[in-house]
Parts: C-alpha cells; structure tokens; sequence
C-alpha cells in the first residue's frame, strides 16, 4: 500500500500539483500561491509564537491549487495570485463568500542571472528578442494558466512584443520555478514578482514592467465553503492584521485590505 501511496504522490506531483504534508489534528491547511512562500512562512511562525497553533501550508501555482480544490482537497484558506482563480472556486461556491478579501498586491519585473550584463529598458516595442540572444530563452510561469505567466503574457502583449518571444518562452509550472531556471543561469532572462526576484541573491532585476503596462497584480484570499476547522478564519483574520502586515510589507507586497 505504501508504494502505491509514493507512486500516486510522485505521479501527482509531476503533473504540477501540490502534495500537501499530512496537517496534524487541528492544524489550519492552507493553499497558497507559490510566489507567496517566504512571507507566509514568516507570518506562520509568527503567528505560532502568539498563538501555538501551526498551520500546514502547501505552496503551488494558483491553477493547481484551484483545481485541487474542486477536487476536494481539504483546504482550509485559498490564497490565489490572481482574481481569476478565485474567482474560479467562488463561482463553484467553494469559498465562504463572506470571508473574501483582496489581501495583497504586487509587481512584475525582468529578472537576469546576478553576473549578467544585460541592460533592458522596458517600453513599447523595447528589443527583447534580442536581448535573449541567439538562442536563449524566456523564463516566465506558464502564460496559459499560471497567474504570473498570464500577466507577463499580458504586459507583453500591451507593449507590442509578445509576438517576438512566444516561440522561445521556457513555461514553468509556477512563478519560483521560473526563477529557479534563471537563478541557475539555465536562461538569460525571466519575468517574475519583484518579490520573488527580492529572495533570490543568484538574480538581478533588469527592469521593472510599468504599472500600466500590467493588469493589477491582486492576491485574493478566502476561507474555503467546506472547512470545518474553527481556527480557520481566526488565522485569515490573522493574515489581516498589524503583525502580518509588517511582514508582507517588508516582503515587498503592498498591502490592499487595510
């Protein structure tokens, strides 16, 4: 049985989906964009130290978390990266309508490995096809699905070069591992959250994708309809509170639900 359980789970988690550790009786299970895992963990420990109750936290794109929440995984929170995600489980009545709230914002940037030496400046029809070279490759989550790959699409579309690097985007399955291939230096290039690129000392920030050049970056949160821990939505109630705040500022995320 065992081995069936470990293949299930290796199967799983090549397709792209989060396997949740096992939460202790009582631990609050929360589903979270994976763009979000070193605030997050910050704000858990955090709330442990006040509270001594842990929450089990599983981090992946916002599309495999959705998705596993239609299939009942048994999520407490949903923390998505995107409207359009929550959006998907609210409209399957999912969530408790009641507890959703815009929590954080953020922003999109061009990332390069620490040691490049390439200079973009990011405008309309700017040369980024050039700027990957001969034959490197563009590091985004995947634009199809994943909700940082999706704005990425989308800002380089309204700027009038999408056309030019669709055929040499490297998809990842989530936003940090995009990062990762340009971390490695497995791609010149990439397009993350200013915060992921914040946590990683083996990447720069080349530029910074102008404000409207991207469709606001929101992070929504909510309590899920068929939670029955009772720490629940006092932890959602946590995540909007003074302590939390400080540490997802510090992060670099705006904070929208003041």
């Amino acid at each position: 049985m065992r081995q069936v359980v470990l293949a299930l789970t290796l199967v799983l988690a090549a397709a792209g989906f989060a396997i949740p550790v096992r939460a202790a009786p009582g631990e609050v299970v929360v589903f979270a964009a994976a763009s979000l895992k070193n605030v997050l963990d910050e704000v858990d420990a955090e709330h442990q130290k006040a509270t001594g109750k842990h929450a089990e936290i599983s981090y992946a794109a916002s599309s495999a978390l959705a998705k596993q929440i239609e299939n009942a995984a048994p999520a407490d929170i949903f923390i998505s990266a995107d409207l359009k995600w929550m959006d998907y489980v609210d409209n399957k009545h999912l969530i408790d309508k009641s507890t959703r709230v815009n929590l954080l914002g953020n922003a999109l940037v061009l990332i390069a490995p620490k040691d490049s030496t390439a200079t973009v400046t990011i405008a309309p029809n700017f040369p980024l096809a050039q700027a990957l070279g001969t034959s490197g490759k563009l590091a985004m989550a995947d634009p199809a699905s994943v909700p940082a790959g999706i704005y990425g699409k989308a800002a380089l579309t309204k700027l009038g070069v999408w056309d030019s690097v669709s055929g040499r985007v490297a998809a990842a399955e989530n936003v940090r591992a995009a990062l990762l291939l340009v971390s490695r230096g497995e791609a010149p290039l990439g397009i993350v959250y200013k915060t992921d690129a914040a946590v990683d000392p083996n990447v720069k920030v080349v530029a910074t994708f102008p404000a409207d050049s991207v469709p606001p970056i929101i992070y929504p949160m909510a309590v899920t309809a068929n939670s029955k821990n009772p720490d629940a939505k006092a932890l959602a109630a946590y995540l909007r509170g003074p302590e939390a705040r400080k540490i997802f500022e510090a992060g670099g995320f705006s904070v929208l639900d003041k």
